[in-house]
């Protein structure tokens, strides 16, 4: 329940404090909370107590310890601990595969992860080809992403987020006739792109909120908050990442774009319905943009506040201008 919440201490009080010998469900509970928190470093260090204990690891131990690696870029060791599985007489299935094309992917070791597909003893599924693809996107490599969306389409994949990351990766290039195929290709397959939403509760009561929302009954002391906000951050040096709006419109229109993303109303609505000091909790339905990252890290240190966005992967904590992913996510 405290791992689920993002609340990993207060989980690993509860664990370190068993009086009773811990089942091998009960250490795989505490590695993966440490990995959706990004710490790699204590879910190995947990890893090697579980061995030392006598307890041998399972599939799931490793898919749990495979994820802290690619969470926390440990791609060294993600390769040692993929390639010592077999020593504990744990095959790998997909979701190990799948692990470890990620890993290489976000390392930018592109190949790699393509090798990695292609020499595995069963069928990669749907989730391996959109890891490279993810990738792809990270490090703007249209050829290696035509290769993953083929087969992403051979395999009759209808996911939005396949399209939407393709055509991000022509934006990015500036190959806007491209980007219009793709959203063609949306279009004929009645594709439908998801909304991107963040939510947050105060008082017992849910607030959701999507992109340049205005719906809020205080949207117009949000809106104002945000300002301040803006205003206060470029004191600091912030300059907009325009890269993330992959759209063909101008510099000044980008960065009007990224002021009113869901995740930045929902803290700012945070900021403006709690006293000072109080903690904010997010929680979007969707990955965090690189805007919203640095832009949250910077309020956390100007108001004085620990954030919380719980993504659809993993948590974000930012306390003091500091990141818990250390920008690697």
């Amino acid at each position: 329940m405290y791992a689920n919440c993002g609340f990993v201490d207060k989980a690993y009080g509860v664990f370190d404090d068993m009086d009773c010998r811990k089942c091998i469900v009960t250490w795989n509970t505490m590695i993966m909370a440490f990995a959706m928190d990004g710490d790699g470093c204590k879910a190995l260090e947990l890893f090697q107590r579980m061995d030392g204990a006598g307890v041998q690891p399972d599939a799931v131990t490793y898919l749990t310890v495979l994820c802290a690696c690619n969470h926390a870029g440990l791609v060294e060791d993600g390769v040692r601990l993929f390639n010592m599985m077999g020593k504990h007489g744990v095959e790998p299935n997909v979701k190990h595969y799948g692990c470890m094309v990620d890993l290489l992917g976000r390392a930018g070791r592109l190949k790699e992860a393509y090798d990695i597909i292609n020499s595995m003893p069963m069928v990669p599924d749907v989730v391996l080809w959109q890891s490279l693809l993810g990738a792809c996107r990270i490090y703007k490599d249209v050829e290696m992403a035509e290769i993953a969306s083929r087969n992403l389409v051979e395999m009759g994949s209808t996911n939005c987020g396949d399209f939407v990351l393709f055509s991000n990766i022509y934006a990015a290039h500036e190959r806007w006739n491209d980007v219009g195929k793709v959203r063609d290709a949306m279009k004929n397959t009645d594709v439908k792109k998801v909304p991107g939403f963040s939510y947050i509760e105060v008082d017992g009561l849910r607030h959701k909120f999507f992109t340049d929302d205005k719906s809020n009954a205080r949207w117009k002391e949000i809106y104002a908050k945000l300002d301040e906000i803006r205003f206060k951050i470029k004191e600091l040096g912030y300059v907009a990442e325009t890269s993330f709006v992959l759209h063909d419109i101008g510099e000044e229109e980008k960065e009007n774009q990224l002021c009113y993303h869901s995740e930045k109303l929902a803290v700012a609505f945070g900021l403006i319905s709690t006293s000072e000091g109080t903690p904010i909790q997010v929680i979007k339905n969707l990955r965090i943009c690189g805007d919203c990252h640095v832009v949250i890290k910077l309020v956390s240190k100007i108001y004085k506040r620990q954030i919380v966005v719980r993504d659809r992967v993993r948590f974000h904590k930012f306390k003091d201008g500091f990141r818990s992913c250390r920008d690697y996510w």
